[in-house]
């Protein structure tokens, strides 16, 4: 759980961030946040994706949003009102797929 007080401008939490090679590049992606970076290594994906997040974060706190997009996201508010939970995914699988080829 994150919790935020009026004294903490940044506390911590951890959301799964998923890796994958796009082409020459790595992309750090978080279903979490919606958001993604990229890098030539996961090593500076995982960095970029650290400054990014932050980045996000701080720009809807000062848009006055940050409520309504964590909740967009599927984050939960407890009832104090002062932490925020991130989804919790319960797995993640390969699942079949069709896909509709030649029109």
């Amino acid at each position: 759980m994150a919790k935020m007080t009026k004294k903490e401008s940044l506390v911590e939490a951890k959301i799964p961030v998923l890796f994958f090679q796009e082409g020459k590049k790595v992309v750090a992606y978080s279903p979490a946040l919606d958001l993604s970076t990229c890098g030539d290594t996961e090593q500076q994906a995982r960095k970029r994706f650290g400054e990014a997040a932050l980045i996000f974060l701080s720009e809807i706190s000062k848009m006055g949003t940050i409520e309504e997009v964590l909740e967009e996201c599927g984050w939960r508010k407890t009832p104090k009102r002062q932490t925020w939970s991130p989804p919790v995914y319960r797995s993640c699988t390969e699942e079949p797929i069709k896909i509709p080829v030649g029109v």
